[in-house]
Parts: C-alpha cells; structure tokens; sequence
C-alpha cells in the first residue's frame, strides 16, 4: 500500500486522531481547538482532505484512520533515508549518532533489534 504524504500540520492533526480514535469529527474540533489553536473551518477541512488522499475515513461523522501512525512514522523515515543519505540507512544512522548521545540503555535496544533482525527473531 502507498502511504500518502502527511504534510507536518496535518501530522499534527493526526496524532491527535490516532490517540483518540474513533472519534467524532465534532470531538476532533474541540480537541484541535484545544491543542492546535484551530477554527473549526480548518480541521473539516483537513479531515475533507486526508480523506481525499485516503489517510482517514469519515463515515457518518465518525473519524477512523486508514493509515496507522507505525506506517506515517516509517514511510517519513524511508523518504528521509532516500532524500538525504541516497538510501543509505547506515549513512542515516552515523549521522544521527554523531549527533546523539544514547544511553547504554538505549543502545542495548538497538543492539536487541539488530540481533532480531539477524535472528529472524
């Protein structure tokens, strides 16, 4: 499945959906009021056009996602790792080190996925 682009103010958006969803779109409108500063005008009018694009469905009201947020998050890092390190994953991920300090913790985990990965586990 193609994962349509989720500009970064509807990205917003969708994080509130996703963590509340189902939702009402009148439920949607306080709560993007609440915490985006939005006009009612403005989110129909995000939800009228990510329904478009087929990231979310409105039916009768009722707003449910058709693109979870796991999908939006890794179709962002693959379009990143293609844009700025030609699709280099080991190129983003020096990069993102050099700039990071991880906590042993926190490098366990990624040690665990690797080792996933490799194991098939």
């Amino acid at each position: 499945m193609d994962i349509p682009k989720i500009h970064e103010s509807e990205y917003r958006f969708c994080l509130i959906m996703w963590e509340h969803e189902p939702v009402t779109a009148v439920e949607l409108v306080k709560l993007c009021r609440e915490q985006l500063g939005w006009k009612r005008t403005t989110t129909y009018t995000v939800i009228k056009r990510l329904g478009e694009r087929g990231v979310l469905k409105n039916e009768n009201g009722t707003i449910t996602s058709l693109v979870s947020k796991d999908e939006a998050q890794a179709f962002e890092i693959d379009e990143l790792v293609e844009k700025k390190f030609q699709g280099s994953l080991p190129a983003f991920i020096a990069a993102f080190t050099k700039r990071q300090d991880m906590s042993v913790d926190e490098l366990d985990e990624v040690q665990h996925m690797i080792d996933r990965i490799r194991g098939g586990v």
